[in-house]
């Protein structure tokens, strides 16, 4: 496109209300409006609310790995990315007459003020815990009113990843009551999940093995409740600490085929070493 023709085409900026947050999002929602436009971007309008799915998980993971990067420019960028996807697809569903993102955005309103009666209303809390649980027993009246799943654990999507569905289901049964005393009880079901593994592996059931896993993995993540630790968060950093301990192995020997498993265990622990101090 050359320069003339972007110039025949200007966006038509919003008038600027002196609120930048205010400004910025309808700037955002103004490029929408043009690209969905009928002689907007020939991409931006092939795209349906399906098939735009996948670019909301993705930008979001993009933005949970900035955050844990500490890097606060991509953050800015990737969350940026994100509302564009959320836009874009609130405009299609605008098109298809379902709603628009004002909907959304008034809906989500009102389930936060109906959600915190201690803000917004008479009721008071002492402490985080009482706010979950006020949070999670509204949340269960709602869905009993409008009869749809009414159980504690309702409402953690099946397409979260699996530590961090695991992670979300057990801290809903914990602010349901269904927990132990202390992090010890926790602790001591990993363990015992951890012999039962075992046990699978001595017998040699495949079948078994994979039950036993699933459950040492399961408990681990409930662990997470018990610890204030995200399991989903703490895999992905140890798997980043892996890599590099990894990365720094190859480097020593050129490449850990053929190589002695003790070499490669002390290769692994001077990299270890390193990482820890690097």
């Amino acid at each position: 496109m050359s320069d003339e023709s972007v110039e025949q085409r200007p966006l038509a900026e919003p008038e600027p209300t002196g609120e930048p947050r205010t400004d910025g999002f309808r700037r955002l929602l103004a490029v929408i409006d043009r690209l969905r436009a009928p002689d907007g971007c020939p991409w931006d309008l092939e795209q349906s609310v399906a098939s735009l799915a996948p670019s909301l998980i993705e930008e979001a993971f993009e933005v949970v790995e900035a955050i844990e990067h500490g890097d606060e420019a991509g953050v800015r960028e990737e969350l940026g990315d994100v509302l564009m996807v959320v836009a874009l697809i609130s405009k299609i569903s605008e098109q298809n007459g379902d709603f628009d993102l004002g909907d959304a955005a008034r809906s989500v309103s009102e389930k936060l003020v109906r959600r915190h009666p201690h803000v917004f209303g008479s009721a008071e809390v002492s402490s985080t815990g009482e706010v979950l649980e006020n949070w999670e027993a509204i949340k269960e009246q709602e869905r009993a009113e409008k009869q749809t799943d009414a159980s504690a654990l309702a409402g953690v999507p099946k397409a979260l990843p699996a530590l961090q569905r695991a992670n979300r289901v057990g801290g809903k049964a914990i602010t349901a009551g269904f927990r132990w005393s202390s992090v010890e009880g926790a602790l001591a079901k990993l363990e015992e999940e951890v012999r039962e593994v075992r046990e699978a592996i001595a017998i040699g059931d495949p079948d078994a093995i994979e039950r036993e896993l699933g459950d040492v993995l399961l408990a681990g993540a409930l662990l997470g409740n018990y610890t204030q630790v995200d399991a989903e968060r703490a895999t992905r950093s140890a798997v980043r600490r892996f890599e590099d301990r990894f990365r720094r192995v190859e480097d020593e020997f050129g490449s850990v085929r053929g190589i002695d498993l003790d070499q490669l265990m002390a290769a692994w622990e001077r990299a270890k070493s390193a990482q820890s101090k690097s």
